[in-house]
């Protein structure tokens, strides 16, 4: 397995990236967004869609699948497609998937995307739609406990009687994404907040409150991968996939401790592959549905101890010139929330050196991650390195 998972490494990049702009309401179909990033991202690299071959993408719910965007753009005969069920657990596994394909010789140029309007037409844990298809739902859902804010709210709560982990924690890392933010062109939110701020939000599901949720956001983004050879030929620099991994843990009824996520099972192998540990990683882009995820994955994959991830982001360890900037771009909480991919995407730009004024100074090596593994009992992420 070892030896497999090493002849992977680096053998892909991402070449280009792409994204439409992020909005309440874009005013235009999810098939339009996904064909408007698409474009991007390969403009990006230099690239046209007379070059893909494949196209991948994750969904639940709102959606443009392959099968669409892919006529749509005028690629008539891919040779390799994804269109993954899941949500942002398995945001991560789609690119990695597509780097699969292109090492295979399956692929030469696949364009990751996720588009979504989140906002104006599917809201994530909003009313009249359907119950997500799990198992455990049948448990939950005759008591009103489906809405994703509802179910992180228990962890964060047992996080909290665990250790200690208290709201001004939370409120931190609220403050200091949205600092990123403010320097971020894209964002949807870039007016600074306090912690004062912060803690008169109202609440949303105990211990949350409004600003320790991700954004309901209108918008596409999207990734063309292909081999690190081809790529340094292209327009923008190469980022190398180093490592990818995805897969298992306990579901979040059935796990044993309900603060560790299914990150704290994937990281040893994920870091393996790479060949590279926790202390390698300049930049880190945490899956930031609530602010509770970041916290948990500081600790589940290996940036601080077990319990301590609280005081991890209050001693401004995540901020923009600390040991490990988290979420430089505002995350799904300031920047907006398209359901993974704007992470890997903003991994990209600071290991190519053009995040503007939020760049990692001689950042080299980036952690991208998905949905930690609680809602569904996997997750995913890449670890990224500079061509």
């Amino acid at each position: 397995m070892a030896k497999r998972l090493l002849k992977f490494r680096d053998r892909t990049a991402v070449a280009g990236v792409g994204y439409t702009a992020f909005s309440k309401n874009s005013g235009v179909s999810t098939l339009t967004l996904a064909c408007r990033a698409v474009l991007a991202a390969l403009e990006d690299a230099g690239l046209t869609s007379d070059d893909v071959d494949g196209l991948a993408t994750h969904r639940v719910g709102d959606s443009a699948p392959p099968s669409l965007v892919g006529p749509a753009l005028g690629v008539r005969d891919p040779t390799w497609y994804l269109d993954q069920f899941g949500g942002g657990s398995v945001s991560h596994a789609v690119v990695a998937q597509a780097a699969l394909a292109v090492a295979a010789g399956v692929a030469e140029t696949v364009v990751c995307y996720r588009a979504i309007n989140a906002r104006s037409e599917f809201r994530m844990g909003g009313t009249g739609r359907g119950v997500p298809q799990t198992p455990e739902i049948q448990y939950q859902a005759p008591y009103g406990y489906s809405a994703p804010p509802q179910q992180y709210a228990m962890y964060a709560r047992a996080h909290m009687l665990k250790y200690g982990t208290r709201a001004e924690h939370f409120g931190h890392l609220a403050v200091t994404q949205r600092a990123n933010a403010v320097k971020n062109p894209r964002a949807l939110m870039r007016t600074p907040i306090t912690l004062d701020d912060y803690l008169a939000s109202r609440w949303i599901a105990e211990p949350f409150r409004l600003l320790d949720c991700c954004l309901e956001t209108d918008g596409a983004c999207a990734l063309v991968v292909t081999s690190a050879e081809r790529a340094r030929d292209l327009r923008r620099p190469p980022v190398l996939i180093t490592a990818a991994a995805w897969g298992g843990g306990d579901s979040f009824l059935s796990g044993a401790d309900p603060t560790t996520t299914s990150a704290a099972t994937l990281a040893p192998r994920l870091y393996a592959q790479a060949g590279l540990g926790p202390q390698d990683v300049d930049v880190a882009e945490l899956y930031d549905c609530f602010t509770y995820s970041v916290i948990v994955q500081l600790e589940d994959y290996g940036f601080c101890a077990k319990g301590e991830g609280g005081p991890y982001v209050a001693s401004g360890a995540t901020a923009l010139g600390g040991p490990l900037p988290v979420n430089t771009h505002g995350g799904f909480l300031s920047e907006g929330y398209v359901h993974g991919i704007n992470h890997v995407a903003e991994a990209v730009s600071q290991l190519r050196g053009d995040a503007g004024d939020r760049q990692v100074p001689s950042a080299e090596v980036a952690l991208s991650t998905a949905q930690p593994g609680y809602i569904l009992p996997a997750t995913s992420a890449l670890i990224l390195s500079r061509g």
